[in-house]
């Protein structure tokens, strides 16, 4: 047979697969993929067995359980003042990944242009690539990483199909203020541009700030897919459940793609999440809960030899390490893992052209017990 022509040829493993087999192999902490290592709710737990034992067992509707969807629609309202309709325009997907995903491949056609901003989660680019789209990039910078709206301005053509953004955003735990709303409207007025708004850390937001949804404004929800996860508000990423909202006219080709893509989510998984968000607290507490994680895990930080970036959303804290070497930031990843025993991402892998700013992610969704041994070892450094 004749070599195989990838579709993805510049693409490997991924950083967080890398860095968490790293972990393990050393037996490092793993401070570095973002996830859990607590349980979940043991109520949720229950619920998910209740509709099992209850007959949830064969194929949910294409689109989602219906109960889950009205949730969803309420939630919505209830935090942004947007209405969805449950039946037209919102979907439940395997995960936030997956709808992003889906949404791009409903979009872009070949020779179209899709405006990012890096450093950017790592499934945006791939995606584009696959649809034959084209990815213009826009690099952000520390310690603020803020986007520079002239500069998008300059990148935008006759050709600009969407436009994605991230908040609260990963790696940088920064955040979309006002005028970032103000200038990203003027920038897409009257123009045939569409937004995919990565949202799956819509709750965790602190210090009071606001998080700036897409759906808050009627002049942007009209032009955008929303992908939000319940692996993070409901501390169960495993389960791989996240949905979409996007007016109807956009939710209809982003179906024609899901239908044939996966079809339809865990089902008892549905209700049981469905059952679970009639406790508005169950999102409502998640602010207050991750910020104690983050001011307990940078009171530690400040003890050692890095110095703390800002978080303002997310479940990660950037740091750099100027003073502590001029390795590359994977070289020194990896080091820190092997010598060290604590396990971080690398931010020069958000970025396609590898971009080394000396920083590193952590992930402080752990036990304070895990964080405090990490923060013992990052002492040590």
């Amino acid at each position: 047979m004749r070599p195989l022509t990838s579709k993805l040829p510049q693409t490997g493993t991924t950083i967080f697969t890398i860095m968490s087999a790293l972990a393990a192999e050393v037996g490092a902490i793993n401070l570095s993929q973002g996830f859990p290592d607590y349980d979940c709710d043991p109520y949720l737990v229950e619920l998910v067995d209740n509709a099992m034992k209850s007959g949830h067992n064969q194929y949910a509707p294409m689109a989602g359980v219906m109960a889950l969807r009205e949730q969803i629609a309420y939630k919505t309202e209830k935090l942004y003042g947007a209405i969805y309709n449950p039946d037209t325009e919102i979907t439940i997907t395997a995960g936030g990944t997956q709808a992003i995903f889906t949404a791009i491949s409903a979009i872009i056609h070949p020779n179209d242009e899709v405006i990012i901003f890096e450093p950017a989660y790592d499934c945006y680019s791939p995606a584009i690539k696959l649809m034959g789209g084209v990815v213009k990039s826009l690099e952000l910078e520390p310690p603020n990483y803020r986007i520079a709206w002239d500069m998008v301005k300059k990148l935008i053509t006759n050709r600009t199909k969407m436009i994605i953004l991230n908040s609260p955003h990963n790696p940088t735990a920064t955040i979309l203020h006002q005028q970032d709303i103000e200038a990203l409207s003027a920038l897409v007025k009257d123009q045939d541009i569409y937004i995919l708004s990565d949202e799956v850390y819509e709750h965790l937001i602190y210090d009071g700030e606001t998080h700036q949804s897409m759906a808050r404004y009627p002049e942007l929800q009209q032009r955008s897919f929303i992908v939000a996860s319940f692996g993070k508000l409901c501390h169960a990423t495993g389960w791989k459940i996240g949905y979409c909202l996007a007016p109807a006219h956009l939710m209809q080709e982003f179906r024609k793609i899901h239908q044939f893509m996966i079809f339809s989510v865990n089902t008892p998984a549905q209700y049981a999440i469905a059952e679970y968000l009639k406790n508005e607290q169950v999102y409502l507490g998640l602010p207050e809960f991750f910020q104690q994680k983050r001011d307990h895990f940078r009171n530690g930080i400040e003890q050692t030899r890095f110095k703390l970036l800002p978080c303002y959303g997310s479940y990660f804290q950037s740091v750099t390490y100027n003073d502590i070497t001029d390795e590359r930031d994977t070289d020194f990843a990896i080091r820190l893992a092997k010598e060290f025993g604590v396990a971080t991402i690398p931010t020069s892998g958000f970025y396609s052209k590898g971009t080394n700013h000396h920083v590193l992610r952590f992930c402080f969704a752990k036990r304070q017990e895990t964080l405090d041994k990490a923060v013992d070892r990052l002492m040590t450094v």
